[in-house]
Parts: C-alpha cells; sequence; structure tokens
C-alpha cells in the first residue's frame, strides 16, 4: 500500500498544480453559477482523474504478482512515459511566452461565464482526462501504482484513490477560498488567475521535467 501511494505521488502533485484547470475554477467561481459550476466541476474532475488512473493500475497489473519484483515490462512502459514527459516538457518551454509577451488565452474560457454545471463538469473531465499532459501524468500515476502493487486490486483502489484526492486539491483550494474568505475573495482568485495565465507553460515544463526524469529514472531502475 505504501510503496504504491508513494510511487504514483510525485504525479498526483503534478497533476495537482497544473495551472489551466485551476483558472477554469477560479473563472466559474466569478460567474453567475459560481457554486453549482464550481461544485459541478471539482466532482466531475476528482472523478475523472480516479475512474482513468483506477483503470490504467488494473490494466497495468492484471498479471499475475512477481516474486522476484516488478516485471521488466513496467520499467520499459515507464521508460517511455518518462521520455514523453521530458519530450512535452521542452515543447513547454519551447512555446512559454518571451519578455513581456502576455500568453494568449484558450478560447475555451471567454465562454466559462455561460456554462451550466453539465457543461462545467464536462469541462472538467477534458482537462482531466483528456488534455494530454494531464492524461499523461494521470497515465504514469497508474503504471507507477500497477508496478507498486501488481495484482493486488485492493491496494490498487485505494491508492487510486489517494491519488485522486490529492490530485483535486489544486482544483479544490480556490473554491475553499471563495467560501472562506468572503469580499477578499475575489481579489485573491484574480490575482492568482493572472498568475497562473502568465506561468503557464513554465510552470508545466519544470514540472514535465522533473516528473519525467523520475519516471525515466524508475524505469531504469527495474531493468
Amino acid at each position: 500500500m505504501g510503496a504504491a501511494i508513494g510511487q504514483s505521488l510525485p504525479m498526483a502533485v503534478g497533476v495537482l498544480v497544473s495551472p489551466l484547470p485551476i483558472v477554469a475554477v477560479v473563472l466559474m467561481l466569478v460567474s453567475e453559477r459560481a457554486r453549482s459550476n464550481a461544485l459541478a466541476f471539482v466532482v466531475g474532475w476528482f472523478l475523472a482523474v480516479f475512474a482513468v488512473v483506477l483503470v490504467v493500475a488494473l490494466l497495468a497489473g492484471s498479471g499475475a504478482p512477481d516474486d522476484d519484483g516488478p516485471a521488466a515490462w513496467t520499467g520499459w512502459l515507464k521508460i517511455v512515459l518518462g521520455v514523453l514527459l521530458l519530450l512535452l516538457s521542452v515543447r513547454q518551454w519551447r512555446g512559454r511566452p518571451r519578455g513581456a509577451a502576455e500568453p494568449p488565452a484558450p478560447k475555451w474560457m471567454a465562454a466559462i461565464a455561460q456554462f451550466t454545471p453539465v457543461r462545467s463538469a464536462g469541462l472538467a473531465v477534458l482537462l482531466g482526462a483528456v488534455n494530454p499532459k494531464n492524461l499523461l501524468l494521470v497515465v504514469s500515476g497508474g503504471a507507477a501504482i500497477a508496478a507498486a502493487a501488481p495484482g493486488d486490486s485492493g491496494t490498487t483502489a485505494v491508492a487510486a484513490l489517494v491519488f485522486a484526492v490529492v490530485a483535486s486539491a489544486g482544483v479544490v483550494a480556490p473554491v475553499v477560498i471563495y467560501f472562506s474568505m468572503g469580499a477578499r475573495a475575489a481579489a485573491i482568485l484574480d490575482e492568482l488567475k493572472s498568475w497562473m495565465i502568465r506561468h503557464n507553460a513554465a510552470i508545466m515544463a519544470v514540472l514535465l521535467l522533473v516528473l519525467g526524469a523520475k519516471m525515466l529514472g524508475d524505469g531504469v531502475s527495474v531493468l
């Protein structure tokens, strides 16, 4: 149990600090349907991340446990995922805004003010389980759980649940600020949104670099 949670925790933290989902929640919290939209997003995000990491972990760990240690294929899987994370890191870094240039905001952000709870939940699924950057991190988390607890569905389910809880902390934080800080929340959330949009590429580049190197090292150590 401890190994499965520990091995996947860095990936969960990577999902936690992904800027765009946090920005999406902040924008929902300043819309007309602030509470219902933000809560629908958080629930949709949690369920999407939990479902993907659980399915990946169960499928990857479906073989019989190896008493001699993790199977060699889990090492190769981690190496492939590590390389993909490193390549994505390079792409993020090269695409970052230079100097005083403002990064373009995704077009979907302009439509969030008119979202319903159903569309908010749908956006959460897209950002958490379809967006390539987050999907790669979630899949890496599932692979880490599978390598640490192959064939143990109970441990896998608990580790996947912990992964989803940690990965959801980033989108939950703005909601907590909104409900707990009253009138001061608007200024805090607006500052958070602006900072994350501005530094999104750099944050993700560094994050993917660190996690990619970890996955690559973990994979090599298995072989």
